[in-house]
């Protein structure tokens, strides 16, 4: 385990962050925030496309391969 500094006031949003979340720890509530983080990137990374991309269809080959 380690120590990590942060403010009081950065303190207290945690505690109360922790209460809201129903959450064991501080551990619990900073893991939570991570993770969060990480989904969101991972959505902004591989959803850039989300509503622009269309499936192909045969028309879409563009030469026939028969």
């Amino acid at each position: 385990m380690s120590t990590i500094k942060v403010s009081k006031a950065t303190l207290a949003e945690l505690e109360a962050l922790k209460e809201a979340m129903n959450a064991r720890s501080l551990e619990e509530v900073i893991r939570w925030f991570l993770k969060e983080r990480r989904q969101r990137l991972l959505e902004e990374i591989f959803g850039i496309d989300r509503n622009r991309v269309k499936p192909f269809t045969e028309e879409d080959r563009g030469e026939d391969r028969g």
